[in-house]
C-alpha cells in the first residue's frame, strides 16, 4: 500500500547481490572524495530561490559567482515564488530532465473570493487528487491546450477566513495556480494564488537548500582561505541528487562499455535494487557508487535474477567520461 505523502520515486528498494566483485581502486573516485575541481564540472546545486528573480537571472549570478560557464535549472519557478530551484552546474544541467518523472511538492495559499465552509474546501481539495485534466495559464511557457497530470497528494493546512493554506505533491508540468482556480471553480467561486513555494523536487528538500549568499560566502571561503569544506556542502555529486532513482550497480569491467553507448547486457550486473520494474527509469552506478548513465529497464529485477543473459536496460543519458575506467573488451 502507498503511504501517506508519497511521490513517485519514494518506494524503498532492497539490494540484491547477483555476483561479488572487486574494484580496482586506480580507476574512478567515490563520491564522497571528488574534488572541487571534479564538482565544478559536474553537479546540483539545492537552491532556496528568493521572491522577486527569474530563474534565469538566478541561472547568470550563480554563474559569475562559480566564474564557470555551463549554469542551468531544473523546474523553472515563477518571478514571485520561491523555495527549492535544483541548480545544475557544468555537465550535470543536461542530467536535470531526469528529475521531472520523480514529481514536485509545494505549500501554496489560496484566496477565496468568497466565504465557504471547511468541510466544503477539504472535500473539493480531495476530489483533485489523482489524474486531472488542466490548460496552463495565459502567461506560460507552452501551448494552451488541454492536458492531463497527477496530484499525488493534496493536504488542506491551515483555514483562516477566505486563505486556504495547502501542501500539494503533483506531476511536474502541473500549474498550481490553475489549480487553485479550478478548485475555486468546484466551490462556485472564484480563487487565486497569493503565494507560492516549492518544497520539494524528487528527493531535494527544502530543509537542505542553500541560499545565494550562502554560495557566495562560500566561494569566497574556497577562493581566500582554501577553505573547501562550505563548497563541497553545497555543491553536491550527481549521485546524491539521484539517489531516488532505483539502482543498477555494474562490475568495472563494463564500466567503459556504457561510456560508449553499449545497452546494459545481464552479464554485467553485480548488484541490483529489489523493486524495479520493466520501463523503469534507473541509475547506473560503478562499485564506488559513481554515476555511469540513466537508463530505461527492458525487464524487471524479478526477470534479470532468473536470467543468465540478455538485455537488461537501454540508455538514457551517459553521466561518466569516457575511458574513466579501462576497455576491458578490448583485451579480447
Amino acid at each position: 500500500m502507498k503511504e501517506r505523502n508519497q511521490l513517485p520515486y519514494d518506494k524503498k528498494q532492497k539490494r540484491i547481490i547477483l555476483k561479488k566483485s572487486k574494484t580496482n581502486p586506480k580507476y574512478g573516485k567515490i563520491p564522497d572524495e571528488y574534488s572541487i575541481e571534479d564538482l565544478l564540472e559536474k553537479s546540483i546545486i539545492n537552491l532556496d530561490k528568493p521572491c522577486g528573480p527569474t530563474s534565469h537571472q538566478v541561472d547568470s549570478w550563480i554563474k559569475k559567482i562559480l566564474e564557470v560557464e555551463k549554469i542551468g535549472h531544473g523546474g523553472t519557478l515563477d518571478p514571485k515564488a520561491t523555495g527549492v530551484l535544483p541548480i545544475g552546474v557544468g555537465a550535470a544541467r543536461k542530467s536535470l530532465q531526469f528529475l521531472l518523472p520523480a514529481g514536485k511538492e509545494y505549500i501554496a495559499l489560496m484566496k477565496l473570493h468568497k466565504d465557504i465552509d471547511g468541510k466544503k474546501i477539504k472535500v473539493a481539495c480531495k476530489n483533485f487528487v489523482g489524474k486531472i485534466n488542466q490548460i496552463p495559464p495565459v502567461r506560460s511557457a507552452v501551448k494552451r491546450r488541454k492536458r492531463k497530470r497527477e496530484i499525488y497528494y493534496l493536504d488542506v493546512l491551515e483555514i483562516k477566513n477566505r486563505d486556504v493554506l495547502f501542501k500539494v505533491g503533483c506531476e511536474s508540468g502541473t500549474y498550481v495556480r490553475t489549480l487553485v482556480v479550478d478548485i475555486g471553480k468546484k466551490l462556485d467561486t472564484k480563487a487565486h494564488l497569493a503565494e507560492l513555494r516549492r518544497t520539494r523536487v524528487a528527493n531535494i528538500n527544502e530543509k537542505d537548500s542553500i541560499y545565494l549568499q550562502d554560495l557566495k560566502d562560500a566561494m569566497v571561503f574556497f577562493k581566500k582561505d582554501k577553505d573547501e569544506s562550505y563548497l563541497k556542502n553545497i555543491l553536491l555529486p550527481l549521485e546524491k541528487v539521484f539517489d531516488f532513482l532505483p539502482k543498477i550497480v555494474i562490475a568495472d569491467s563494463t564500466v567503459n562499455a556504457i561510456c560508449h553507448g553499449a545497452k546494459l547486457m545481464i552479464p554485467g550486473i553485480a548488484e541490483i535494487d529489489s523493486e524495479i520494474e520493466k520501463n523503469d527509469l534507473v541509475l547506473i552506478e560503478t562499485i564506488k557508487g559513481e554515476a555511469v548513465a540513466i537508463a530505461r529497464t527492458n525487464c524487471s529485477t524479478e526477470e534479470i535474477t532468473k536470467k543468465e543473459k540478455g538485455l537488461c536496460a537501454t540508455l538514457e543519458k551517459v553521466i561518466m567520461k569516457k575511458d574513466t575506467y579501462p576497455s576491458f573488451w578490448k583485451k579480447t
